[in-house]
């Protein structure tokens, strides 16, 4: 097995947080994973994405031309990576930001989560990413949620440790967002 995904937004989405914890997780279990971010200058609001590999097998080679799927946190991204997406793979997009109506491809499944709205409802607006994380992860099963958990855990500083509750909770209602056949299009 070998997952190919691309995450993209603007900086301060937690676009590459979101690509990290994907990669960390497989290290903890045991896989083998390629992680390679992309940003602009800016420091928030410049464009922001990275590709992560996560395989059973060895890695070729890190770069992801054609990949299996995307998690999408804005227009401009939509616009650049849906067409890369290999056939039959997975468009999973922030409805709460992307116009939906503007997703053009319907050769492959293609999941709407109000993202953004879910993180606001508990909150806090940054845990959006890991709403769409958990959404993908419900569908892919590519790693576990636990081991994103953790991941999580070893990265945030310890004095940031009172916010692993919400992301826990942040990529739970992103998995049920998925499973309700009305927020999702496949």
């Amino acid at each position: 097995m070998q997952t190919e995904v691309i995450v993209a937004g603007f900086g301060g989405q937690g676009v590459l947080l979101t690509g990290q914890l994907l990669a960390y997780a497989g290290l903890l279990e045991g896989k083998n994973v390629a992680w390679v971010p992309s940003y602009g200058p800016e420091m928030r609001g410049g464009t922001a994405n990275c590709s992560v590999i996560v395989s059973d097998q060895a890695i070729g080679s890190p770069l992801v031309e054609e990949p299996c799927a995307a998690l999408i946190f804005n227009q401009p991204s939509l616009e650049k990576f849906e067409p890369r997406i290999r056939p039959s793979g997975l468009l999973l997009v922030n409805s709460s930001i992307v116009n939906t109506g503007g997703v053009k491809r319907k050769d492959m499944h293609i999941y709407h989560v109000p993202a953004s709205e879910i993180a606001g409802r508990l909150g806090n607006s940054r845990v959006a990413n890991m709403v769409a994380l958990g959404a993908y992860l419900d569908l892919t099963g590519v790693v576990s949620l636990d081991a994103v958990l953790a991941a999580l855990a070893k990265v945030l500083p310890v004095n940031k440790h009172s916010l692993l509750e919400v992301n826990r909770r942040a990529a739970e209602l992103g998995a049920m967002a998925v499973r309700r056949p009305i927020a999702a299009e496949a």
